[in-house]
């Protein structure tokens, strides 16, 4: 079966968190938010609509004058113009109220990256080492298969015996089973990236990115946990909740209303004009204005506590991320220094044994299956470390990007 042009062309890890936040719908409902508050910002820093008053006033329903407009002398037809004046503070308080809300949305926005190009990153990374895993073990297949052959040809000579030939066809149905559970993982792993990047989680990975380095090496924590869009978006809260509490503490005054009217009466009778002002009277301010800003007051304290609760908490997730991809890589590299090379050595010192006569095939085919299970240790040590680099350094749009380049060399 011939496959796609496309399916040929790796998919570094770069490409797939662009085509994730691409495809994120709720980075679109985020913008429409976004935009939406900065509409009603420019719309609440506007004078009320006017209110045009149309009507009749002392309209006689009985005697010799019943519904004529002319002939009492108390009869107006009046047509009128009333406009509300909320003060300039209050107008500009509640503009910025939507443009807080339009702040803290904006940081949601930023946190919904973050979190999109950490998931994306962590379902490419598991993808990719489950693939390196799946390939170390058809490899060990292929190298148990042929030795399956040299034992049942041995036996036809009287080389190796019966029980060589058993052990070779069990390790066979061994790698056989654990080949199973490596693909029923990759295909979990592909749907999971499919989530993110839809049908080009089926393209080959590219190389892994540069996890063994990252800028929290220099002492770059603190700023880091302060650049958190969980903590950008609470101090975003906390702000506007201060916008409510200084917009409760304007209605504490009154806000004017202006009228003008003009009534027409019968011709033999002079026209007249109206003016007035509403005042609204704050009779009762303890048990209304007053309990209203406290309310947006105590908002104000539930708003910083959450943030200082939710500071603590990321600088203890934090530095537990950076100890476990620091611990993580040390491992690495003594699997990669030690570990694999000793196993490598014990299964071609067995492997020597056997052909030389001096051990069966089964202590040979231990010895190699135990040099796989370190390699494939070794793969899942480097995918957790790889994992915890991957949460470090995708936590804050701003700061991935200078890691992204480091996808590709």
């Amino acid at each position: 079966m011939s496959l796609p042009a496309w399916a040929a062309e790796p998919l570094s890890l770069r490409e797939a968190q662009a085509l994730a936040a691409g495809r994120s719908q709720q980075l679109v409902a985020n913008g429409a938010s976004i935009a939406a508050s900065r509409q009603m910002a420019v719309a609440a820093a506007q004078l009320p609509d006017p209110v045009l008053k149309l009507g009749i006033e002392n309209l006689p329903i009985n005697g010799p004058d019943r519904l004529s407009l002319s002939r009492d002398f108390m009869t107006m037809r009046r047509i009128g113009l009333m406009q509300e004046w909320p003060r300039e503070e209050k107008r500009r308080l509640r503009a910025e109220r939507f443009e807080r809300e339009a702040i803290r949305t904006e940081a949601e926005r930023r946190l919904n990256l973050a979190n999109i190009h950490r998931d994306t990153a962590l379902a490419w990374l598991e993808r990719h080492y489950v693939r390196q895993m799946r390939e170390l073990v058809l490899r060990q297949m292929q190298e148990t298969r042929l030795q399956v052959q040299a034992a049942e040809s041995g036996f036809g000579t009287g080389r190796s015996s019966q029980a060589d030939v058993f052990a070779a066809r069990a390790a066979v149905a061994l790698l056989e089973d654990r080949l199973s559970q490596i693909e029923r993982q990759e295909k979990n792993t592909a749907l999971m990236l499919a989530r993110w990047v839809g049908p080009d989680a089926e393209r080959p990975s590219a190389g892994a990115p540069a996890w063994q380095t990252s800028f929290l090496e220099h002492g770059r924590l603190e700023e880091h946990i302060q650049s958190h869009p969980d903590l950008v978006m609470l101090r975003a809260q906390v702000e506007q909740a201060q916008t409510e509490a200084r917009l409760a503490q304007s209605n504490k005054q009154s806000d004017w209303s202006v009228e003008a009217g003009y009534s027409q009466r019968g011709p033999a009778y002079s026209n007249m004009v109206s003016l007035g002002v509403s005042i609204p009277l704050q009779w009762d301010q303890k048990s209304r204005q007053d309990r209203e800003l406290a309310a947006r007051l105590a908002l104000v304290d539930e708003a910083r506590a959450r943030y200082e609760e939710m500071l603590r908490s990321h600088d203890a997730e934090l530095r537990s991320l950076l100890n476990e991809w620091n611990n993580g890589k040390a491992r690495v590299a003594r699997y990669r220094d030690a570990l694999i090379p000793l196993a490598g050595q014990r299964s071609e010192a067995a492997l020597t044994a056997y052909r030389t006569g001096k051990a069966d095939l089964a202590a040979a085919l231990a010895a190699r299956r135990d040099e796989v299970d370190v390699r494939m240790q070794a793969l899942t040590i480097e995918m957790e470390t790889a994992r915890a680099w991957a949460q470090l350094n995708f936590l804050i749009p701003e700061h991935s990007l200078a890691a992204q380049r480091q996808d590709q060399p």
